[in-house]
């Protein structure tokens, strides 16, 4: 299945909230149709949030090209870029592409607004087609690097970054599959990932429906798992990476990062060079988004599980050091113990 798919000037995206039950796929007419998907995770993974947020942005110009109105167009179509910068703040990819796509917006201005939108079309098709070749040239590398331990591995993975998190075969999971084609796999053990259960409902969904070998465990089963199973590493994506290699991902990573340094498990991220945001320093300038606090008062698809007076605590990314980190894993090559030095000097290049 397709994690988005653009036909005849709608983007339709499968609604995530969904799976792994029922496979429904969103019209979207609008940018606005576009904003709440990625606001209620029904489109998630920062790649795939990077290319809906380009094809809102032609549903944007679009729209403004058949309202007219006194503002001009680039002026309009700036604000609706930043609106969609808004919906989710954490994710670095969405912000990417919203930037490539004014970056093109501008550079076609004399050529008036209707053009403007066609070829704003022609750049979204790019950054999505762009995307499939990216996970793709991930997975090797990463595949290359972990056929280095020399056996079957069994590996451990939190959240999903796999195909349903880009427009590809994935970031984590796209490694997860190449060493799966090449014999490589042994286990795969999925975190649930609480509060929204992706781990659960779409990474071992997807481990499944490729008849890769996989179980699944709650969050809080990671540590006894490390520590008895055998795990020879453990692998996951990235929303955003600060300069120095500290790394946000899905809330739980920095948790198992720290099991993973007490066991001498090493820890693989793997994203597109679009993840690094080296216009800051390190984790602590990533702004962390917290989403609303029925995710954690209710088990998934809203049955209460506490009283809804309750106080609670809904970050949903944390941020995994450098130190913690063995390597990240690009589609450009491999940042070995990435920390202030080895980052930057991968993008001189």
């Amino acid at each position: 299945m397709d994690t988005l798919r653009w036909q005849a000037g709608t983007l339709f995206l499968l609604d995530q909230t969904k799976l792994p039950f029922e496979e429904i796929y969103l019209p979207c007419h609008s940018w606005q149709d576009v904003r709440q998907a990625i606001s209620v995770l029904a489109v998630r993974g920062a790649p795939a949030i990077g290319v809906a947020a380009a094809y809102a942005v032609v549903l944007a110009a679009r729209s403004l090209c058949q309202k007219g109105g006194d503002t001009p167009f680039l002026t309009a179509l700036e604000a609706i870029c930043q609106d969609l910068d808004a919906a989710r703040p954490t994710a670095v990819n969405l912000h990417w592409a919203l930037t490539q796509m004014m970056v093109c917006a501008r550079q076609h201005e004399a050529d008036g607004a209707e053009a403007v939108t066609a070829v704003l079309e022609e750049k979204a098709i790019a950054i999505h087609e762009a995307d499939v070749a990216i996970n793709t040239a991930m997975a090797r590398f990463g595949a290359d690097e972990l056929e280095k331990l020399g056996r079957p591995l069994t590996l451990l993975t939190h959240c999903n970054a796999g195909a349903l998190a880009t427009a590809g075969v994935g970031t984590a999971l796209g490694v997860i599959r190449e060493l799966h084609r090449r014999g490589l796999v042994s286990m795969v053990y999925a975190d649930e990932t609480r509060p929204l259960l992706q781990g659960a409902r779409l990474t071992a969904f997807e481990l499944m429906a490729d008849h890769i070998p996989v179980t699944l465990i709650t969050d809080n089963m990671a540590a006894w798992t490390l520590k008895t199973k055998g795990v020879d590493a453990i692998i996951v994506g990235a929303d955003r990476i600060a300069a120095n290699g500290d790394t946000a991902n899905k809330i739980g990573t920095y948790g198992l990062s720290l099991m993973a340094r007490e066991l001498a498990v090493p820890l693989y991220i793997a994203a597109p060079v679009s993840t690094f945001d080296l216009s800051i320093t390190d984790g602590s300038q990533i702004p962390i988004e917290e989403r609303n606090h029925d995710e954690v008062r209710s088990s998934f698809r809203g049955v209460a599980a506490a009283l809804p007076e309750t106080p609670v605590f809904n970050p949903a990314f944390d941020v995994t050091p450098h130190e913690n980190i063995r390597a990240i894993v690009t589609e450009k090559g491999i940042i070995h113990r990435p920390d202030a030095v080895s980052v930057p000097v991968f993008f001189q290049h």
